[in-house]
């Protein structure tokens, strides 16, 4: 079995401590993810079962299986000449896949097979298969809306090996030898976390603080563009419901609200907000949006929000589109550049200065 292990530098929990994000927590059939009270999501490794589906709805990859990665999964299942994605031959759970793997292999491969067996039997099921079924339903949306027809196909098949290895606890403990001593002592630390019953609370390390601020682009999105990019384009870029789509967005901004705080872009983990040298305006690629929410989160006066609609034209031709200008200006106070939306002649740092001794003192605002 599975075991999951956590990237905090790629949680976009550490980004910033108003981040509501807790799509690992929700999709645990176990509850073994707790991320309530918590910096960064706490693992009780007794209770994961190693279905992978955290791994799958994580937008930024945060979450990961140590013997199984999707990214290695997709090219060697692209090497093979079967289309059967199935529990008990490639897959730890089909939930461990992403949307954009799932409309990747399709579009390569014309057609997919999901083996949903086992489901009615299996003990997470409850959560698991509603994932499978959403994914599904979500890739077959998009895959109509792309005039692509490739198929994504959901049988009873119940796929048996022709050989069952015996990976109970004894048969683990009778093959240690000193052949394979150094696997079997990575087994064994990983029988060991598995028989902690508790909850393993995660903290950034000074390695993963030095990470937070590169822009970093998921490898299920690197594949998804490759993917694209080998598929004939749509007659008509058709707009579809951005509710139906879980894994990007379109965003507008509010030019009055936005207080030109910077705050949205630098945070965002992938490079899909972003300025220029002189912060006089803010840019977004819905192409490289991963819809972590994370720019939402941080905006104090919800200057920024998301469409209603999704355009399928991003797929195949991505256009950097201008949310907002700012004008450039030069502080009275202390003579540095800031940008701004209004008639500020004072940077953002100064003005709150200003706002605080005027409250010190007593002296009213429109004086």
């Amino acid at each position: 079995m599975s075991l999951i292990h956590l990237d905090a530098s790629k949680c976009v929990r550490s980004l910033s401590k108003e981040s509501e994000c807790n799509k690992c927590e929700l999709i645990c059939p176990t509850d073994a993810i707790i991320v309530a009270d918590n910096p960064l999501p706490a693992i009780n490794f007794s209770s994961c079962v190693g279905c992978g589906a955290c791994h799958a709805i994580c937008p930024n990859e945060a979450l990961g299986l140590d013997d199984f990665n999707s990214t290695d999964f997709f090219f060697d299942f692209m090497e093979e000449e079967g289309t059967l994605i199935s529990c008990r031959k490639n897959v730890p759970c089909i939930s461990a896949l992403s949307v954009e793997h799932i409309i990747s292999l399709a579009v390569l491969k014309k057609e997919i097979v999901f083996d949903m067996g086992y489901c009615d039997t299996c003990e997470i099921a409850s959560t698991c298969r509603v994932q499978i079924l959403k994914n599904y339903e979500e890739a077959s949306y998009l895959l109509e809306a792309m005039e692509n027809e490739s198929k994504i196909q959901l049988s009873n098949i119940c796929y048996e090996e022709s050989k069952k290895e015996d990976s109970n606890r004894r048969s683990f403990l009778r093959s240690m030898n000193l052949t394979g001593f150094a696997k079997t002592r990575i087994d064994f630390e990983k029988e060991v976390k598995k028989a902690t019953d508790e909850l393993i609370e995660h903290t950034l390390a000074k390695a993963d603080i030095a990470l937070l601020k590169q822009k970093r682009i998921p490898e299920k999105r690197k594949i998804f563009f490759t993917a694209i990019k080998r598929v004939e384009k749509p007659s008509l870029f058709h707009i579809v419901d951005a509710g139906e789509v879980s894994f990007t967005s379109q965003k507008l901004m509010n030019e009055e609200s936005c207080t030109a705080c910077q705050m949205c872009y630098r945070v965002c983990p992938t490079g899909a907000l972003t300025s220029d040298v002189k912060n006089s305006k803010i840019d977004f690629d819905p192409f490289l949006c991963i819809k972590c929410h994370i720019c939402h989160d941080v905006c104090e006066p919800d200057a920024i929000t998301l469409s209603s609609s999704y355009n399928i034209k991003e797929f195949f031709e991505p256009e950097v589109q201008n949310l907002i200008a700012f004008k450039v200006k030069r502080c009275d106070e202390c003579n540095v550049i800031f940008s701004t939306n209004a008639n500020d002649r004072l940077c953002y740092r100064c003005k709150c200065e200003e706002e605080e001794a005027r409250e010190l003192w007593g002296i009213p605002e429109d004086m």
